[in-house]
């Protein structure tokens, strides 16, 4: 079967929103390369063998790939991605050269090809992301396997951001916390959480093939009793009004009817919602986790703040450098004491406590 290769270089802070935007114009799969320069040093504390080569992308800059069926008329779909690029430029995402081409590709060259790059890599001091199709035996008892099938639509976990999540949820997952996972993708993290000995994690995720894929992963690593999977956002689980314009302004408001005063008086919580049945947590839980765009992240502090217990954790990436002052100053405005920040490559990490 042949299919249409659309390819853009950008940049790596852009390749997220850029990736949807392939999504959004009909993609049936992307795949992003990002630098990997003699420059770039690779993170090998946790053992890790990296069998990808070096490429020639250099460093900050990302090549995205999108993947169309053979009677889409590539014209149309190269004009209406190009603005829609440039438009990222408007919102503070550099999007780079965003230079955008085409061709037509076997299947075969990409359905399969980039399987031969994800081996099992350790993440972390006990976790280590396994994907389906691999052999692997655990090095000692204490270290916990994540079975992944990401398939097309997301990556491996491999991404710094989702390192740095996993690792800040090793140093501060307690066991029988209640966890909600913010954006779950591939659930990876959602898994990662109850390995690690959390009691229940609620994941949600806007993007129905997200909530399919989170689904499929939990019940690879045989977690549907501790996992809850749902098609909806943190406003929504909370007892807002879910918005239909996820790009509008007013998506996550400040104030909103249907919470009532703790007792402490410090900040409000959905009664409603802390009662539902059906989302595997009871609200407020202890930890949130979130590794989504930083210009995502700053629209919905308020929210975490109210879902978490006093002394509650919060733990947040997908946080390109040059957004990590914006992020913080969002955490500080919602009442949130930052804890920690880490850092891999260009990729920033938040862990930050509910007073």
């Amino acid at each position: 079967m042949l299919w249409h290769e659309l390819t853009v270089h950008t940049t790596e802070e852009a390749q997220e929103m850029i990736s949807n935007l392939l999504y959004e114009a009909g993609a049936g799969g992307v795949s992003i390369e990002e630098s990997g320069t003699l420059n770039k040093i690779r993170d090998t504390r946790y053992g890790e063998l990296y069998d990808e080569p070096l490429n020639d992308i250099p460093e900050g800059e990302a090549v995205i790939k999108g993947y169309y069926a053979e009677t889409v008329a590539m014209d149309e779909i190269v004009a209406e991605v190009t603005p829609r690029v440039e438009e990222l430029r408007g919102y503070g995402i550099d999007p780079g050269k965003a230079l955008i081409s085409w061709k037509t590709v076997d299947e075969d060259e990409w359905a399969h090809a980039w399987k031969q790059y994800f081996k099992p890599l350790r993440v972390s001091e006990r976790l280590t992301i396994k994907p389906t199709w691999e052999e692997y035996t655990p090095a000692s008892p204490d270290e916990k396997i994540i079975e992944l099938d990401p398939g097309m639509a997301f990556g491996t976990g491999t991404h710094p951001t989702t390192a740095l999540c996993l690792r800040a949820l090793e140093k501060h997952i307690a066991s029988g916390d209640e966890v909600i996972d913010v954006g779950t993708g591939s659930g990876i993290l959602a898994v990662g959480a109850v390995l690690l000995g959390a009691k229940s994690v609620l994941a949600l995720d806007l993007d129905p093939v997200a909530v399919e894929s989170a689904r499929e992963n939990v019940a690879l690593n045989r977690l549907e009793a501790a996992i809850t999977v749902k098609e909806s956002d943190l406003l929504s689980l909370l007892g807002g009004e879910r918005a239909a314009d996820t790009t509008a302004g007013d998506m996550w408001p400040s104030a909103r009817p249907g919470y009532t005063a703790d007792q402490a008086g410090q900040e409000a919580v959905p009664a409603a919602a802390s009662a539902a049945e059906g989302l595997g947590v009871t609200l407020p839980v202890r930890v949130v986790v979130a590794n989504i765009l930083a210009e995502i992240i700053v629209l919905f502090t308020d929210d975490v703040y109210r879902a978490l217990q006093p002394e509650g954790i919060y733990i947040t990436s997908g946080i390109y450098k040059d957004k990590e002052g914006l992020v913080a100053e969002a955490l500080k405005s919602s009442g949130f004491e930052i804890i920690e920040v880490t850092r891999e490559e260009d990729w920033v990490a938040f862990t930050a406590g509910k007073r």
